[in-house]
């Protein structure tokens, strides 16, 4: 039989009766159905409850942190530094709005060149620079970083598209390059970065605490949160003790000196001796702490504090000082004062070719008399003295990187007589100019020992003080009758000796020169380098100011009573008009030699 064309399926086979198990009767009553959806329900409740021990108890602090995340911010607004103020309250550094446009052309709704001409005269820059920065790219540049709120208002007010006006705060210096060395200057992040903007960074920056507030789903802040008062901020402002006319006046005279004599660099310092504050504090050459980035790092460091010298012929008061108080001499004992001596194989010029008095070496800047004043002294009692004065350590000024003097090791001094020898001169060691003016305000204000300072304190705007530095105490070092008998000397130097160029008409002046080697890098003294400079007490009847003048460098050559004293000379002028001071009731008129003529017993 053929298979059949086509396919087809066959029905299947049905089972037995005897071959189908029957299904329990208690799986189809209602009970048990009843019991299978308690379990389920049961099931996914238990779960349920674990899942919410888990998001509740094992993760809920850190989904609670996220969700507030969400539904909360902060707040914390930008809060202006503190106000930095001379002693009369002349504003030396502040915080101000500024704008930072940019500008986006492919938005303009004119041409590229109308709107150069229309930002050229309020941005004060040439239409074709403004081109230039418009053909960079189609959005986003950056025109110009701080623009005055009047020039942004200008902008705004001309309602041109395609510009973006972003507020931020700049710190402004309106003295520039006149204070730079005390005020320093605040970086691109509004820290500060040298001066008392380094300093005083704690004094000058505003806190204020972050405060939480409510967002909407839109992002918008809800208001209600905001505490009363949260945007208010004091009134208090950085008083300093500096004058910033006598500054104003000093940063010329300073510039011009050290321009004419060709030196590398120059310093002006004035002290009141009796308080230990800085009326002024200036050098050259300086920078303009607004713009800071166009300058070189070593201008941002004030160099009266921070570099070393050895000061010379100045400091020989002070040895003389150290002197009378011991009773080792009296200002009439007479020194052998020979034209030059050797000491340890190593010549020392510079003495009169006989005898002298004690004020006559004074006056007449003699090194070899001043080896034999301090000879007269035991050794261990002139170094403990030196030590006391403070030589190798600080002033304590409340400025930033001041660098401790250098002095040699007790057993170096004690044992080498040439050590001591020199050290007479004010060779041998050194100090900062900052540091030889404190030593000169003990001699001026009866024999104390005073920190100076520029900070007077945080006042209100009612003059009430909120808070003052803590300064070194005043520490007695020399005797009244000592610093009495050591001001004529000084005055001598002025009227008669190598100081004559800082002579003031009407008034008496006390003061000493000094001309010092610089050392070399390699040991000894550099050829040809040399430091002058004067120190000058006003007035010498009642001392109150101590004036310092330092030019490194001088590439002319010359002497401190040549290069120094005359800029000593203009800066006691201002300072004598500025305080009125009235003139001295007698002075003695000057010899008629010229100080061009200054004695060369300085030069070492």
């Amino acid at each position: 039989m053929r298979n059949p064309p086509y396919p087809f399926r066959s029905r299947p086979r049905r089972s037995s009766p005897s071959q189908i198990v029957p299904r329990p009767t208690w799986i189809n009553s209602p009970k048990f159905r009843a019991i299978v959806v308690w379990g389920i329900l049961m099931t996914a409740t238990g779960l349920l409850a674990i899942n919410l021990f888990y998001v509740q108890i094992v993760q809920g602090s850190v989904l609670k942190g996220i969700a507030k995340s969400h539904q909360m911010t902060y707040l914390r607004p930008f809060i202006p530094r503190r106000d930095i103020v001379d002693r009369n309250g002349s504003v030396l550094a502040l915080d101000r709005p500024v704008y930072t446009l940019y500008a986006h052309p492919k938005l303009f709704k004119i041409s590229k060149p109308e709107m150069a001409e229309k930002l050229s005269p309020i941005l004060n820059r040439p239409v074709a620079d403004l081109l230039k920065q418009f053909d960079q790219q189609e959005t986003g540049i950056r025109v110009e970083y701080s623009v005055v709120e009047d020039s942004a208002n200008r902008i705004m007010g001309m309602g041109l598209d395609g510009l973006e006006l972003i507020q931020h705060q700049q710190r402004l210096y309106p003295y520039k390059e006149m204070a730079a060395d005390i005020v320093g200057f605040v970086n691109a992040e509004h820290k500060g970065q040298a001066g008392l903007e380094l300093s005083q960074e704690n004094v000058l920056e505003r806190t204020a605490q972050p405060i939480e507030l409510k967002q909407m789903g839109d992002g918008s802040l809800m208001p209600d949160g905001i505490p009363a008062g949260f945007l208010n901020q004091d009134d208090l402002q950085l008083k300093l003790t500096i004058d910033a006319r006598l500054q104003h006046a000093i940063q010329p005279v300073l510039q011009r000196q050290v321009k004419k004599v060709g030196a590398k660099r120059g310093a002006v310092i004035v002290m009141d001796a009796h308080s230990g504050e800085l009326l002024a504090l200036a050098s050259d050459p300086t920078y303009d702490p607004n713009e800071y980035y166009k300058y070189q790092q070593e201008r941002f460091k004030t160099w009266a504090i921070s570099d070393l010298y050895e000061p010379g012929s100045t400091f020989k008061p002070i040895n003389v000082a150290i002197a009378l108080e011991t009773k080792t001499v009296t200002p009439q004992t007479q020194i052998y004062n020979p034209s030059s001596i050797v000491v340890d194989d190593w010549p020392i010029q510079g003495g009169g070719g006989g005898s002298d008095t004690v004020t006559d070496i004074v006056i007449n800047s003699y090194n070899v008399g001043m080896v034999h004043i301090m000879d007269k002294m035991d050794p261990e009692m002139r170094y403990a003295w030196l030590k006391r004065l403070g030589l190798g350590g600080t002033s304590g000024i409340d400025l930033p990187s001041e660098e401790p003097g250098q002095f040699k090791a007790r057993k170096t001094f004690l044992e080498s007589r040439i050590e001591r020898a020199v050290t007479a001169f004010g060779q041998g060691f050194s100090l900062t100019p900052m540091q030889l003016v404190q030593l000169h305000g003990a001699l001026a204000n009866g024999g104390k020992l005073v920190t100076p300072h520029i900070i007077q304190g945080l006042y209100n705007s009612k003059g009430q003080l909120f808070w003052r530095p803590n300064l070194r105490p005043p520490r007695q070092i020399f005797s009244p009758d000592t610093t009495k008998a050591i001001i004529p000397m000084m005055e001598g130097v002025v009227r008669e000796g190598t100081g004559k160029a800082a002579q003031v008409p009407g008034y008496r002046v006390a003061g000493k020169t000094g001309t010092s080697q610089k050392a070399a890098s390699t040991g000894g003294y550099a050829k040809g380098l040399y430091v002058t400079s004067f120190v000058g007490i006003v007035p010498a009847e009642q001392p109150r100011y101590v004036v310092l003048v330092v030019i490194d460098e001088p590439a002319g050559g010359g002497y401190g009573g040549t290069v120094a004293a005359p800029v000593a000379q203009e800066v006691i002028k201002t300072l004598v008009n500025l305080e009125n001071i009235p003139p001295s009731s007698k002075v003695e008129p000057a010899e008629a030699e010229s100080a061009e003529a200054e004695s060369k017993d300085e030069e070492p």
